[in-house]
């Protein structure tokens, strides 16, 4: 049975030092439902004084003899470990609040839905509470009668600003190491999805966090920008658009030159070889592109084929992405729900529209599904060459193009002919071959015989213009952390 959510009770104004508040401006926005196209609430909408606000009380909170400065790291273990918890004791509200908020399926059987994503949400919080306590410098010989070692020391007060594909996923992305490295964070949501994080922020407070330690913004690009130049930031964690995160590291340059780490768009390869397993192509290039309704930075939008088992995997695929089920999130069995909104809902028809006008085949989808809700059918187009624009463009929607290939060489030089580089994934029977081919892949992750599958232990991140900095790991640890050197003359004898 799926959980019941009264909008008149959500939570929709500011987080800022343990308190909701409303906005000084007074301003607010609605978001909605992408399902049924309805208001869910008006939320209060963050303004550069709010910023102002938020970033003082988290300044106050990370000074030096602070409540939250003065606990151990195992101390804040504890904290983050009860905000698991506490996560998990509202998991059922929390995954038909994003749900609603997001459009994506809440998952049943084994599919994909917002219960996967709390699922992780709360394994990672727990994985990042692991290191809390665990954060090491180390001890150097060096020439000389000398005493000296590292420290690591948090950066600071942070800045992260998160998308609307996977609102509270990145959230705890995000919040994990800053809380675990023992930082304090300001947080701005996307306008698209700002009532799930909203939430976390009552569960901050429950758990015991201090004041000024978490503080939650709900709002527009202008209250990202005011935080990226904010100059009592010290660190900025954007995801989100490469064209975004060219002015977040524009914003940081222009300030007070604080660190960034960017996770940003993608535009994957998939390299389909002559070994592959069919069923095990088709299934993996259905996860690849249509979890999420392709609303993901990693999905598999290019997919290369071999020549030779071209035309079975097309008719395979076709067949399979038409038993996709479509439908909003309080339907049973779904596959696909709708775009997060109209903006999305018609870039992405755009996208499909241009396909068909540069010459691409349309072998299924490409329309809208009903006449209500912001859901496009299973789109899939063969023929398509790689200087088209839906070659060569994110689209973040249900739209996949196959290519035709015929040496592993070129799958790979066509494969890394792109300005992205944050995933991809290689399907073989052929393990050596497989491990070869990804070697050669320019991305951050690469799958064999998978894709989209991610684990809290496993680092995170692209190359080129795809961001830098990992999530994810111990590696996310290091973003949050300056290390400072500490040399100290000994006296008496050299032993």
């Amino acid at each position: 049975m799926t959980t019941t959510v009264d909008t008149s009770k959500l939570e929709t104004r500011l987080f800022i030092n343990n308190e909701f508040v409303n906005s000084v401006a007074g301003k607010t926005f609605e978001t909605v439902n992408p399902a049924t196209e309805e208001v869910v609430c008006s939320v209060q909408e963050a303004g550069p004084e709010d910023v102002d606000k938020a970033v003082a009380a988290a300044k106050a909170a990370f000074e030096v003899g602070s409540p939250w400065r003065n606990l151990n790291g195992s101390d804040r273990r504890d904290l983050m470990l009860k905000l698991a918890n506490l996560v998990e004791r509202d998991r059922a509200f929390l995954e038909v609040l994003e749900a609603m908020d997001n459009g994506k399926p809440i998952g049943t059987d084994g599919r994909y839905g917002t219960s996967v994503d709390l699922h992780l949400v709360i394994q990672y919080l727990r994985y990042a509470a692991g290191h809390a306590d665990k954060v090491l410098g180390s001890q150097i010989p060096v020439d000389g009668h000398i005493f000296a070692y590292t420290r690591k020391e948090p950066v600071g007060v942070c800045g992260a600003i998160i998308p609307w594909n996977f609102p509270l996923l990145m959230f705890a992305w995000k919040v994990g190491p800053i809380l675990a490295t023992g930082c304090t964070v300001v947080f701005k949501t996307s306008e698209k999805t700002p009532l799930s994080a909203l939430h976390i922020g009552k569960l901050i407070k429950e758990a015991g966090f201090p004041p000024g330690v978490v503080n939650i913004l709900s709002g527009y690009g202008s209250a990202g920008e005011a935080l990226a130049r904010h100059m009592d930031v010290d660190k900025i964690a954007f995801t989100g658009s490469t064209a975004v995160g060219h002015k977040i590291e524009q914003y940081a340059t222009e300030s007070n030159m604080k660190k960034v780490t960017l996770e940003l768009g993608g535009k994957s390869p998939m390299i389909i070889l002559d070994d592959a397993n069919l069923e095990t192509a088709v299934n993996t290039a259905r996860a690849g592109l249509f979890l999420n309704q392709g609303q993901v930075c990693t999905a598999s939008s290019r997919i290369f084929v071999h020549e030779s088992i071209h035309d079975k995997f097309v008719a395979a695929m076709v067949q399979n992405a038409q038993g996709i089920n479509i439908a909003g999130y309080d339907k049973k069995d779904v596959d696909l729900g709708p775009l997060v909104d109209n903006i999305q809902f018609l870039k992405v028809l755009g996208y499909i529209k241009n396909g068909i006008e540069e010459g691409a085949t349309l072998r299924l989808g490409g329309h809208r599904h009903g006449n209500k809700g912001y859901f496009i059918e299973p789109t899939i187009f063969t023929d398509v060459e790689d200087d088209m624009v839906i070659a060569k463009e994110e689209i973040f929607g249900p739209v996949m193009s196959i290519f035709k290939f015929k040496t592993d060489e070129e799958a790979v030089k066509r494969a890394n002919t792109t300005k992205y580089g944050l995933a991809a994934s290689v399907i073989s029977e052929n393990g050596a071959r497989a491990i070869s081919t990804a070697h050669q892949i320019r991305a951050g992750t690469v799958w064999i015989n998978t894709h989209n599958s991610y684990d809290a232990g496993l680092p995170f991140g692209g190359y080129k213009e795809s961001g830098h900095g990992r999530e994810l790991g111990f590696e996310a640890m290091e973003n949050y952390l300056e290390t400072k050197t500490v040399m100290l003359p000994l006296t008496g004898p050299k032993v």
